[in-house]
């Protein structure tokens, strides 16, 4: 028998004897407590200020912690960072809004793709190195502010 299917069979056998793997009628896992989303509807202003929205819940922060966001419309490979806001990580749900404003290319109503981040900044020997507490996506619908 070749080595590699007979480690992942004694593996798999070994999990299952140690519990680790959870039987099919286990009870679903708890609600994440650190979240983030987006809503579906962004503002573009006549001048081209992107405003962004949603809530976010996240817990365990030590350091600063920043919800950041960014847009792509045209491109999935090019995305605009619209502005950033100061987080509280106290395990409740938030409501957090970014505005930014897009410069040398035209954004236009419609359907862009939006990605919002919790972003924490932990002092790791005496230098601030990012943390990434949860991400979220969204598909919206860029409307005229």
């Amino acid at each position: 028998m070749p080595v590699r299917p007979a480690l992942a069979a004694a593996l798999g056998s070994a999990a299952l004897l140690c519990g680790a793997v959870a039987p099919a009628t286990a009870a679903p896992a708890s609600a994440p407590t650190e979240a983030v989303t987006v809503d579906t509807t962004g503002r573009l202003a006549a001048d081209g200020t992107v405003t962004l929205s949603g809530t976010y819940t996240c817990t365990d922060a030590t350091g600063p912690v920043f919800i950041s966001s960014s847009l792509s419309q045209d491109s999935p490979n090019f995305r605009h960072g619209i502005g950033g806001s100061q987080a509280v990580c106290d395990g409740t749900e938030h409501h957090w809004e970014n505005t930014g404003e897009i410069t040398g290319e035209k954004l236009k109503p419609g359907a862009a793709n939006v990605e919002a981040t919790i972003l924490e900044l932990r002092n790791t020997g005496g230098l601030p190195l990012p943390s990434i507490h949860a991400v979220g996506r969204q598909d919206i619908t860029l409307a005229k502010a």
